[in-house]
């Protein structure tokens, strides 16, 4: 089957082609395969939460004169506030705020909407990006119980409604920073890839798997091959499971789901789509803050 790109649909459009996805294929898919529990042990209990409060709290004490020379650039880069605020799903499937500092300009186009989010992306705000800088302030949510170093990316809640039995297995963990792979991979990272991981990751945590992965963690980060395909990586967003159950993504959609978007709005292709992505749902940029997410 054709697949087509849709990166340039707004969040409004896309959450309406996952929509087809997720009520043709999800239902299907979780009859085979059953939520997987993980194995409890002394570590995943209490051990590792000890660790993570320990080492959250000495970070923001190391990481505070860098975490307040950003704030101080940030105010001068993009003014006030200085911060946004995030939901993500946690251990548990429970919700729990992110924080960030922002990056992004207020921008408008000329009908008085704000511009895309990747045209308002100040210059600091690239750098900050590019060197994970804007990740220091999830030591609070570390701290506060919600994150941990080791485990699942945080995704936002749409994501959580798309997944599968299999990789909801995640939320048994509470989410990290990082989750390396366990196997060292021969090409760019996809959502299938990240996915399984992090599923895998839920049914093995242990001690011994966290060293390994914190070891891992520190090795690609000083790899420039690493490094250099994180920053052109493009997965697109998450939109579900195809009909054999592999991971879905906005960069390379089954056709049958996109014509069934185009013809519900009388579009006669994604082009015209994409030209009026605002007009036909009235999904304009959110004004009150910045949304640094995909559908």
């Amino acid at each position: 089957m054709a697949r087509v790109n849709i990166c340039g649909f707004s969040k409004a459009q896309l959450v309406e082609v996952a929509g087809y996805i997720k009520a043709d294929t999800l239902e299907k898919l979780n009859q085979k395969e059953m939520i997987i529990q993980s194995r409890e042990t002394f570590y995943s209990k209490y051990g590792k939460r000890a660790l993570d409060f320990v080492l959250a709290l000495m970070a923001l004490i190391i990481t505070f004169p860098i975490n307040l020379l950003i704030a101080i650039i940030t105010f001068f880069d993009v003014g006030t506030p200085i911060l946004f605020k995030q939901v993500r799903i946690g251990k548990n499937q429970r919700e729990f705020y992110i924080y960030k500092f922002r990056n992004m300009t207020n921008e408008k186009d000329a009908n008085g909407e704000l511009l895309p989010p990747e045209q308002r992306v100040t210059r600091w705000g690239k750098f900050v990006r590019k060197t994970s800088l804007d990740e220091l302030l999830n030591f609070v949510s570390i701290l506060q119980g919600n994150m941990s170093f080791i485990g699942p990316r945080p995704l936002i809640a749409a994501y959580t409604e798309r997944l599968d039995n299999r990789h909801l297995s995640m939320y048994n963990v509470h989410p990290g920073l990082e989750c390396p792979f366990h196997e060292a991979l021969d090409h760019t990272p996809a959502w299938q890839d990240r996915l399984d991981n992090y599923a895998w990751y839920a049914q093995n945590v242990s001690f011994s798997t966290d060293i390994k992965m914190v070891i891992r963690m520190f090795s690609l980060v000083f790899s420039r091959e690493s490094t250099a395909k994180r920053s052109v990586s493009q997965s697109g967003a998450f939109l579900g499971y195809d009909e054999e159950g592999m991971v879905i993504d906005s960069t390379a959609v089954p056709e049958k789901y996109v014509n069934m978007y185009l013809d519900n709005h009388s579009f006669k292709s994604v082009e015209e789509a994409v030209a009026n992505r605002y007009v036909q749902h009235g999904n304009y940029p959110d004004k009150k803050d910045d949304k640094n997410q995909a559908a």
